[in-house]
């Protein structure tokens, strides 16, 4: 499974951002790495350059093994809460719809 993170101009995709990423995916997703060729990070700083708090937008989007792409996103006020809770997210999407092909094999 091939992990693929992207940043937006206001989030600096330095490897300490990308070693976030990657934990969340392994962590929350990882049990599912035989099942998926790629997943892909999205992070937004949305208030960006403005003042009041930071609002981390997160899109996740795993690419099942001849299925279609899900994905999930999540909002909070730093990365790695966006990361955590996009990837839950997608745990749950991944488990429906995963467990839909399997009941079917």
């Amino acid at each position: 499974m091939q992990i693929q993170v992207n940043t937006d101009n206001f989030i600096h995709g330095d490897e300490r951002v990308i070693e976030v990423a990657e934990a969340a995916v392994e962590t929350d997703l990882g049990r599912f790495a035989d099942r998926l060729t790629r997943i892909e990070v999205h992070l937004k700083d949305q208030n960006a350059d403005k003042h009041g708090p930071a609002h981390i937008h997160c899109t996740m989007e795993a690419r099942p093994k001849g299925g279609r792409p899900l994905a999930a996103t999540d909002e909070a006020e730093d990365i790695q809460k966006a990361l955590k809770g996009a990837a839950t997210k997608l745990r749950g999407r991944l488990d429906r719809e995963l467990g839909k092909t399997d009941s079917h094999r």
